[in-house]
């Protein structure tokens, strides 16, 4: 038996998670900045290291307490070190290494993007959330990445393609500052577009170079800003475009079939690069596996069911507690490298982008 306690620091969210055996999570504390930065419309990167520290001991112990766990029980302590906001990530890296010197544990440093799609191996139930077929197509829909892989293991990931440009998660943010709902952007756009006519606008599909598995979602973000504030009046030189109107000024109806039209067209982007990848293997997976904050939105739980369902492939998404960005699914995936054998020292660094 294996217990590892896992520290998230990545963006916004302060996490501390015990979990034993890779699987059961018996702890998952988040401290959420949304309050903190809800004023300026997303996370201020100074704002968020600040908030860190005056959170990141607090989150510790209260894991720890719920998981019911002694610091002397733990086999190692693991951190997302990679990748994510460098300052963020400096706080977590410090506060693991200081903790795991002090225990005399291994500290083991896991990439944010690859345990985003080990978290749909997590559970609270002590049955556990089952084991993964491999190989899997992999899909990682966050605020910050849009990606697809090809994952042999846990451990073992190729990548297949990634955004040239915003990440769906953050186009939903975006959308969400432009009509003036709030942050974070991607629920209340969810939410909104529960009620709104999803064929008022018919918003681009990227499609790139026909056989490409990359995402783009940057044309969709200016064609929603030119829905929702019309098109802008040509500026005079070094002048501003002026638009007629604000996105906040829409009636709510305006709002909700802005939001619907938006959701359609950004899903069924991610939708195109998961079919042209089953077109280029049909018979190469035999799971679909997916990851990141996005995965919580309804419309593209109940799209992804229907592709898996198409393509006869075993769907296997995250709870919803391990959707958003939790320390959870960095002890999990850290208990594979455990056991690989694949553990750090005092010198593991924090960085801004991925290994992959």
């Amino acid at each position: 038996m294996t217990l590892i306690l896992g520290i998230e620091t990545s963006c916004d969210e302060t996490a501390a998670a015990v979990v034993r055996d890779g699987r059961l999570a018996l702890s998952n504390v988040i401290a959420s900045q949304h309050d903190l930065h809800e004023e300026y419309g997303g996370v201020v990167p100074e704002l968020a290291s600040r908030a860190h520290l005056e959170r990141l001991l607090p989150v510790v112990r209260a894991a720890m307490r719920e998981a019911d766990a002694r610091y002397a029980d733990l086999d190692a302590v693991a951190v997302g070190n990679r990748p994510g906001l460098i300052g963020a990530l400096l706080v977590g890296v410090a506060g693991a290494k200081a903790l795991a010197w002090s225990l005399g544990k291994p500290i083991i440093g896991v990439d944010h993007l690859e345990a985003h799609l080990y978290a749909p191996m997590l559970s609270r139930d002590a049955g556990g959330a089952g084991d993964i077929v491999w190989p899997a197509l992999g899909l990682v829909v966050s605020g910050g990445h849009t990606s697809l892989y090809r994952c042999a293991s846990a451990l073992e990931l190729a990548k297949l393609g990634g955004t040239i440009d915003d990440a769906v998660g953050e186009a939903y943010d975006k959308v969400a500052a432009l009509l003036g709902l709030g942050h974070p952007g991607g629920p209340r756009v969810d939410a909104l577009a529960q009620t709104g006519d999803d064929r008022a606008h018919q918003f681009p599909l990227s499609r790139l170079e026909k056989d490409s598995l990359d995402f783009s979602f940057s044309g969709l973000k200016t064609a929603v800003l030119y829905a929702a504030r019309g098109q802008p009046e040509r500026p005079s030189p070094g002048e501003a475009p002026r638009f007629l109107r604000d996105g906040a000024d829409l009636s709510e109806g305006e709002k909700a079939d802005v939001c619907a039209s938006f959701q359609r067209a950004a899903v069924r982007n991610v939708m195109l690069r998961l079919e042209r990848a089953m077109e280029r293997w049909p018979r190469e997976f035999r799971t679909l596996l997916v990851g990141g904050g996005v995965s919580a939105n309804s419309r593209l739980r109940a799209e992804l069911a229907t592709f898996a369902a198409r393509y006869g492939l075993a769907l296997r998404i995250p709870a919803m507690e391990f959707c958003l960005d939790n320390a959870a699914m960095i002890a999990g995936l850290a208990h594979e490298r455990l056991i690989a054998g694949l553990v750090d020292d005092l010198t593991l660094a924090a960085s801004p982008t991925t290994s992959r």
